[in-house]
């Protein structure tokens, strides 16, 4: 299992996850992305189209970040979920908390500013 930042710009940071995300694969990597948070950075994409497994430890390190964003006034958003992972989100209600997108331009596009109509 290797997470590993895959795009950054400005404003975005996608981060993806391949293999599984358990206890033993997400402290470090959580741990970097709360000092990102605090230093600054709102906005994270978690890209899972390489995501096989997803453990409950994994589940509650995802509501972490998503809690240490809402503090600082950001938010991470989940792109590319496939399979099982789907499910496991759908059953646990925490489609409830994340925005899902089917991809990561998607997601990336989610984060612009709304622009009134007219």
């Amino acid at each position: 299992m290797e997470i590993y930042y895959d795009e950054v710009d400005s404003e975005v940071l996608v981060v993806k996850a391949d293999g599984g995300l358990n206890a033993r694969t997400a402290d470090g990597f959580v741990t970097d992305l709360e000092k990102l948070v605090d230093a600054g950075l709102r906005k994270i994409i978690v890209n899972c189209s390489s995501l096989n497994y997803i453990s409950s430890y994994g589940l509650g390190i995802l509501v972490r970040l998503h809690r240490r964003l809402a503090r600082h006034g950001g938010n991470v958003k989940i792109a590319s979920v496939k399979g099982v992972i789907v499910e496991v989100l759908r059953l646990t209600k925490l489609n409830t908390i994340f925005e899902i997108y089917p991809d990561v331009p998607r997601a990336r596009l989610a984060f612009r500013p709304k622009t009134p109509s007219r």
